[in-house]
């Protein structure tokens, strides 16, 4: 759809124009919200291990508290329901069931999923478990973590021990978070848990991150045929900078990097070798049969956009001889997390997802903003975030209304939370979070969804 000066009709806003089926709600993760870091019997995770060492996150923050969700959820429960928000999806914590990843039960870590549960359903909230976002055992890592292959072993204990106590309960289910972002950041740039840097240990960290995301998907199929089970991708539209050969041949460098090395091997078509040469090394630790084993028929795809990434040839770049233009560079708008907006990149990113053949159906699972914040007089007002989260649900909906199978939207997220190496300066919420006293605001952003949702707001 164009209008007379060629640019793109913008569809009308609202909830209806998504159709009955298409499912809303919000996403978070348990170390960012729990706290409640070493509570009955909890193991330590390498988020706990990480944020305690010494210029590893911003200010020295840590999530050892949190949002203090473990033991506020009951009332933050209350909460998401009186903003009629109809799905809420967050992680289980592995050491907090596994202490050590793999043999002893901790009952007190399964109680507390239970009770968590129960509630929501009690409330009307449908629940949507992540398995993996991030909160690797430390005991784990200690052996090796993602670049041991016994992982895979180890995941697929903890993935049926979650499906067993909680299958009966929970039909949703996503296997891990954002791969190419703790592999990435965790295992080759050491900014994230663990800490570690190099080749040695992202690339087999890769391949078993990968194997671990179709194993747990046919565990939980294993035991729980109904079950709708998908996998979450971080997912940048990427552009060249110009139009030469070189800027566009280092675009797609990079879009297979961020957008289809775990994508692709899920639905069969193998890793993207040939635009990543330097990934080769990972066929040293590929067995027979690996290739079979990294597929699996997912009922659908995460998709979790924020921004869009332009990129330039750069000779210097070792590997991929490509560079990321920042967005305050550029002269764009960018968030606190120096994001640029560009709402359009949720259309495209969508459209390019939407061309595999063998992706079923897509759900955004996380799409959101940070900016600042100011709690004056008991209100907080975002008209930034406002404003963001409207005209990324505009483009997701010309996405939908041209053919994309896009069937839910997450916002990331439901209250400010730890936001991993920023420390708790960047708020995604649609709740304002006061860390000191805990004291929870909804901001206007917050209002404004609840309306969306029951039909009163455009």
């Amino acid at each position: 759809m164009l209008d007379l000066n060629n640019e793109p009709i913008q569809p009308e806003l609202s909830k209806l124009a998504f159709g009955k089926d298409f499912q809303w709600g919000v996403s978070t993760a348990a170390y960012q919200i729990e706290g409640a870091h070493e509570a009955e019997g909890k193991g330590l995770s390498i988020w706990d291990v990480f944020s305690g060492r010494k210029g590893k996150i911003k200010q020295r923050h840590h999530g050892n508290h949190a949002c203090d969700f473990f033991n506020r959820y009951p009332d933050d429960l209350e909460l998401m329901q009186s903003l009629a928000i109809p799905n809420f999806r967050f992680s289980l914590s592995w050491p907090r069931l596994l202490p050590e990843g793999t043999g002893r039960i901790n009952h007190y870590g399964v109680g507390y999923y239970d009770r968590l549960i129960d509630h929501c359903l009690e409330l009307g909230i449908t629940p949507w478990l992540t398995l993996y976002h991030w909160d690797l055992p430390h005991a784990l890592e200690r052996k090796g973590g993602w670049a041991n292959r016994e992982i895979v072993g180890w995941f697929e204990e903890y993935t049926a021990l979650a499906v067993k106590l909680y299958g009966d309960r929970v039909k949703h289910w996503m296997v891990l978070n954002e791969p190419m972002v703790f592999t990435g950041a965790g295992y080759f740039l050491g900014v994230h848990a663990p800490g570690r840097r190099g080749f040695g240990s992202f690339i087999p960290a890769v391949h078993h991150a990968t194997l671990c995301q179709a194993a747990g998907g046919r565990v939980i199929k294993d035991l729980r045929p109904e079950a709708e089970v998908g996998t979450t991708f971080s997912c940048s539209y990427v552009e060249p900078l110009r139009q030469t050969e070189k800027d566009l041949q280092a675009a797609r460098r990079v879009d297979a990097l961020l957008n289809r090395l775990f994508l692709e091997p899920a639905l069969g078509l193998g890793y993207p070798l040939d635009d990543l040469r330097f990934m080769r090394r990972i066929e040293k630790y590929m067995l027979p049969g690996d290739e079979q084993k990294l597929a699996f028929d997912f009922d659908f795809i995460g998709v979790q956009n924020y921004t869009r990434e332009i990129v330039k040839y750069a000779f210097w770049t070792p590997f991929m001889q490509a560079i990321l233009v920042p967005a305050r560079k550029r002269g764009v708008p960018y968030t606190l997390m120096n994001w640029e907006v560009y709402p359009e990149s949720m259309y495209h990113i969508l459209h390019q997802f939407n061309r595999y053949k063998g992706i079923r159906k897509l759900i955004v699972t996380e799409n959101g903003a940070a900016f600042p914040d100011e709690l004056k007089d008991g209100q907080v007002h975002d008209p930034e975030r406002l404003c963001y989260l409207k005209r990324y649900m505009q483009q997701m909906l010309r996405a939908k209304l041209e053919g994309v199978n896009v069937q839910g939207y997450f916002i990331w997220s439901f209250v400010d939370n730890f936001e991993w190496a920023e420390g708790y300066n960047p708020r995604f919420g649609l709740v304002h979070v006061d860390f000191e006293t805990q004291q929870r605001t909804i901001k206007s952003s917050g209002y404004w969804y609840r309306d969306f949702l029951r039909g009163s707001a455009t």
